[in-house]
């Protein structure tokens, strides 16, 4: 039973972890908030805009990459508190990561104001433009996240087991974002048309087996027909939270046997999840 003691020192835990986010590195901490206030507002215009966007509400792509970027970037403003090493090159990699999050979530934001796709998107040159900024820039987060991982590599723990969470964790998630690449290599049907030198709105899908926009689980939207990246995606790119977070869980008995065979297992599930999405079948049904 908590007494209110227990509670109270909960609190200050609380309260002193977030002052150490805050400090380990203002601008990603700043960017949390701001992606958090970006969730929010996206989730209020679930309610008050009723429009739809390839068979979803036109702001749930927003909400889930405002809420997604802000637990991203306070995970990372947590996790350079266990960085010393190569402190000027740390803040750099934060500043880039900062600048790229915003940069995405504006232009996925505005997107959605415009009543059209982010991703993918080629219908006119305006939209072209900006996916093509989306690209580049997560190409920057990408390339950030692996100076961020070699900076870990170098950095020595005075418990190994805790030292490879982190490390693993984030090269998981290095490797689900990587796995965005697989969303922009163009559809069969959309080769087709591009030999026939026709126009496409598109270019790159996340559902596998047919257009985007079919019948999706609730919620989270991914594709209850067919096969769906944005499924091993999603799982790959959290793997900075999760396996810190089991190492956490079995901190009096943690080994590094023990994080290698979750992490290892954790990456298998993403593996296999990948298969799933590329021969075309989905999560559930």
């Amino acid at each position: 039973m908590l007494t209110m003691s227990t509670c109270l020192v909960y609190d200050v835990d609380i309260v002193n972890m977030l002052r150490k986010i805050w400090f380990n590195h203002p601008p990603l901490a700043a960017t949390s908030l701001l992606m958090f206030a970006a969730f929010l507002f996206s989730v209020a215009g679930m309610f008050l805009d009723p429009r739809m966007i390839t068979g979803a509400p036109a702001w749930l792509k927003p909400a889930k990459f405002g809420i997604s970027t802000a637990l991203y970037t306070a995970t990372l403003a947590w996790l350079f508190g266990y960085i010393t090493v190569w402190p000027r090159f740390k803040n750099a990699m934060g500043l880039v990561i900062t600048a790229v999050v915003i940069v995405e979530v504006a232009i996925i934001d505005t997107q959605a104001a415009r009543g059209t796709t982010s991703h993918f998107n080629v219908s006119t040159p305006l939209d072209a433009t900006l996916f093509a900024v989306m690209s580049g820039a997560i190409l920057m987060l990408l390339l950030a996240n692996i100076g961020i991982l070699v900076t870990l590599f170098r950095q020595k723990f005075a418990d190994p087991a805790w030292g490879w969470a982190l490390r693993l964790g984030l090269l998981i998630t290095i490797l689900g974002a990587s796995l965005g690449g697989l969303m922009t290599r163009p559809t069969h049907a959309q080769v087709e048309s591009l030999k026939r030198h026709e126009q496409v709105a598109a270019v790159g899908a996340h559902t596998v087996g047919a257009p985007d926009g079919g019948q999706g689980i609730p919620v989270l939207h991914w594709s209850s027909q067919h096969g769906d990246l944005r499924i091993p995606h999603f799982f790959g790119l959290h793997g900075i939270q999760i396996v810190p977070l089991f190492a956490w869980l079995v901190r009096r008995r943690r080994a590094v046997k023990g994080i290698f065979a979750f992490a290892g297992g954790y990456a298998g599930v993403v593996a296999l999840l990948t298969w799933q999405a590329l021969a075309g079948r989905p999560l559930v049904g």
